[in-house]
């Protein structure tokens, strides 16, 4: 439970991206907010680790990097420019189906039907939390969604399948990934956006708190959990980010919470909760029956090293 909590607080910062990007950073740069975001955390975590991939783990770790980062980090900005909030969230929302999936495929889990209620409980709930009647949909924007959810989730699974080489910590590890996913972001950010003419003190704060909190901290947690606990576990907690969106749009920005919002913010939770697993009971065993003939024997045994 404690692993649980902690590794759901790695969502929660997450949620807190949206504002951080709109209240801080330069407009319109998705690209380079996600590249500053990655880059420089995984160069310090590097720094620190001063260790490189070795052999299968050269390619391992760019895969890993460009499923949870590189990837992950343009899709989910796609879909944010062409989606309302609600919609890109809902269609995010779909990680947990993609894990179920992909854990029976690469690692073997069974998919049970607990877990599938747990999935149709989470897209309900969110769908509750974010969902407008307004909502209009895009072609593009529902692809990227679904791609980055895709993404993440694989990132996932193979994570889990993969673990980490002997030897290597938990902060090296993770400096591979968000350096390998920045690298593959900085010629997209530097060509298609450039870099600003101009750098405000407010858009530092920004970049230091998505760079050191969302990237550096939080992935270092939030592989930390994939470690420790399964990976289906993992992607229900991801379900926690629109949550924190709308509790800090109810309390820095002053939006309502309406009644179906307070029921999905309940529902988000009954299915993060049926996802966590479940200890195993211990199989009782039955002694075996002591006969009349060997409780004679012992007898006789325990007589026998009274006199001896």
């Amino acid at each position: 439970m404690g692993t649980t909590l902690l590794t759901a607080c790695v969502p929660a910062v997450w949620g807190t991206t949206y504002l951080v990007t709109t209240e801080l950073l330069p407009p319109d740069r998705p690209l380079l907010a996600s590249l500053v975001r990655a880059l420089p955390a995984g160069l310090i975590l590097l720094l620190v680790g001063r260790e490189l991939p070795r052999g299968i783990w050269w390619w391992r770790a760019l895969v890993l990097g460009v499923l949870n980062i590189g990837a992950f980090f343009y899709l989910l900005f796609v879909a944010a420019y062409h989606l309302p909030g609600g919609v890109a969230a809902l269609v995010g929302a779909v990680q947990p189906v993609f894990v179920l999936l992909l854990s029976a495929a690469v690692l073997g889990s069974r998919i049970r039907l607990l877990q599938v209620l747990a999935c149709l409980l989470g897209l309900g709930g969110v769908a509750l939390l974010v969902l407008r009647s307004d909502a209009a949909l895009d072609a593009v924007g529902v692809s990227a969604g679904l791609l980055g959810a895709a993404c993440m989730g694989a990132g996932v699974v193979f994570t889990k399948r993969w673990g980490r080489p002997d030897g290597v910590g938990l902060l090296t590890f993770t400096g591979w990934q968000l350096t390998a996913g920045g690298l593959v972001l900085l010629p997209v950010a530097l060509l298609d956006e450039g870099l600003p003419d101009t750098v405000s003190a407010s858009n530092l704060l920004g970049f230091g708190y998505l760079s050191i909190v969302g990237a550096l901290i939080a992935y270092v947690v939030w592989f930390r959990g994939i470690s420790r606990l399964p990976a289906l576990t993992v992607s229900f907690l991801s379900l926690v980010s629109p949550l924190a969106a709308t509790v800090l749009g109810w309390l820095v920005a002053g939006e309502d919470l309406s009644l179906p919002q307070l029921a999905g913010a309940a529902v988000i939770v009954a299915a993060v909760a049926l996802a966590q697993p479940r200890p195993s009971r211990p199989a009782t065993t039955t002694a075996p029956r002591r006969t009349e003939e060997t409780t004679t024997a012992d007898s006789v045994a325990s007589l026998g090293g009274d006199i001896r």
